[in-house]
């Protein structure tokens, strides 16, 4: 599995310190983007939070899936988590080493008292030392938050005093990527009060247990709570791992609501993704779950159809430039700016997410601008489908056929690509048969996807080259 080794400078260990009254969280910040450029420590915020303790057990939460594995849990894993000043919010982000839980604390405007949220993307260090502190916060006396460097950090030190180094396989990064796309296929299925959110979140099992084979586990809406099964129904949402949901144990104390999340449309009984957002006062804690315990993310193959197109990746160049770390992102809007149709924003979008440009929020429904500090753009070219797929293009193992049918020669073996009515391809070989596009193309119908765009863009420039037929006026 190709990693390489990320590498994190922060100017102090990110600290809590009590005192004159008041608590001080000071979260210090490694290099990133802002609307000035890279920056070795940028600040995007100095102020107050409205609900400390919330706040603290939220940032809580993030990091413990940062440093989770939930399947393979014997293997370390440790990232820390990614902060986004978005002008009017603050958003923590994680992602758990075994590529199957993403994490998202937003804290919402209501939630800051103080100066303006700034604009740009870094790592903020969570350290051992401070998820101690703020394990033992107790009462809700103010707490001042910085993000980023403070004055004398920024006159006094000459360079980085804390680094750490972790490895960052390709996998990670895929499933980072994944996950935004996923998301943006939810819709709202569920919503409990905070009572009886905290009955059903308490209620979960902590393990998989020895059941853990035998099929995920549903929740299905029954009156004002959700009840667990093992078959899906009509209106199930699926829980796959539910002790993956562990880390919002942290904030129960202060949730006000539980919003389930899922893919719209019928249960078919396979298993299937799904959000979980505790709602707190003035912030938002979502984790995004990926269909299988053991199935991270990174597989899921949501983002192939968009990094097969170069008109996509032209597209993504074109919107990246009109972007400015917008909280809600708006494709109608940009559609406008740059001349596109809203459709080829909406896929230049998909396209940015897997390089880490973009992410979604699903209970604004909508895209924001974020920049992971992160080599992503790996993303694309280490992805092993669509990697694949360009090969078999390459070594001119397509060969389309009238019908909508492709034959496309794989090793030893031949397979057939067909095209529904409604523009989906199926393929005849395993993993389409197992999957059935569930997690998205297989190369064969991706490879097909490519030969096609390629011949219709050759017949094009061919058609766009031939001399115009001579009018009657020139024949004379």
């Amino acid at each position: 599995m190709s990693r390489s080794v990320q590498a994190f400078a922060y100017a102090r260990p990110s600290a809590l310190v009590a005192g004159d009254g008041r608590t001080a969280l000071g979260l210090e910040t490694a290099g990133g983007a802002t609307p000035l450029g890279a920056e070795a420590h940028p600040g995007f915020f100095a102020g107050f939070l409205t609900s400390p303790q919330a706040a603290a057990r939220g940032l809580l939460a993030v990091a413990d899936v940062a440093s989770a594995r939930y399947h393979q849990r014997t293997l370390r894993s440790s990232l820390d988590p990614v902060v986004t000043g978005n002008g009017d919010r603050l958003r923590f982000e994680s992602f758990s080493g075994c590529c199957g839980v993403y994490a998202r604390l937003d804290v919402l405007r209501e939630g800051l008292d103080g100066s303006d949220t700034g604009h740009g993307t870094t790592n903020v260090d969570v350290n051992n030392p401070l998820r101690d502190a703020l394990s033992r916060l107790a009462g809700d006396e103010p707490m001042h938050l910085r993000v980023g460097p403070d004055e004398l950090a920024v006159t006094t030190l000459d360079g980085p005093v804390v680094e750490k180094k972790v490895p960052l396989p390709d996998r990670w990064l895929r499933g980072f990527a994944e996950s935004q796309v996923v998301s943006a296929g939810f819709e709202p299925r569920a919503e409990l009060s905070a009572a009886e959110a905290v009955r059903f979140l308490r209620a979960l099992p902590r393990s998989s247990g020895p059941g853990a084979g035998r099929g995920p586990m549903w929740v299905v809406p029954a009156g004002r709570t959700l009840r667990p099964t093992t078959r899906p129904a009509a209106g199930a949402v699926c829980l796959p791992g539910p002790e993956r949901l562990a880390a919002l144990q942290r904030v129960l104390r202060h949730a006000t609501a539980l919003r389930v999340y899922g893919p719209p449309g019928a249960v078919d009984g396979a298993a299937a993704a799904s959000a979980w957002e505790v709602a707190l006062p003035g912030m938002r804690l979502t984790l995004t779950l990926s269909p299988d315990a053991a199935r991270g993310f990174s597989g899921e193959g949501g983002v192939l159809e968009a990094l097969a197109t170069d008109e996509a990746a032209a597209d993504a160049e074109l919107v990246s430039v009109l972007l400015a770390w917008e909280p809600r992102i708006d494709p109608a809007e940009l559609a406008e700016q740059s001349g596109l149709s809203t459709a080829r924003v909406r896929a230049a979008l998909v396209r940015l997410g897997t390089a880490g440009r973009v992410g979604y929020d699903i209970a604004d429904a909508a895209y924001f601008h974020r920049e992971l500090p992160y080599e992503a753009g790996r993303v694309e070219r280490h992805n092993p489908r669509l990697v694949a797929a360009r090969a078999l293009v390459a070594q001119d193992a397509v060969a389309l056929a009238a019908g909508g049918v492709a034959h496309v020669r794989s090793g030893e073996l031949r397979y057939q690509v067909r095209t529904s009515p409604g523009g989906v391809l199926s393929c005849t070989c395993p993993w389409w048969a197992e999957y059935r596009g569930r997690r998205g193309p297989c190369k064969h119908a991706l490879a097909t996807r490519i030969a096609r765009r390629s011949q219709a863009g050759t017949a094009g420039t061919a058609t766009a080259a031939a001399p115009a037929a001579p009018t009657s006026g020139a024949a004379r």
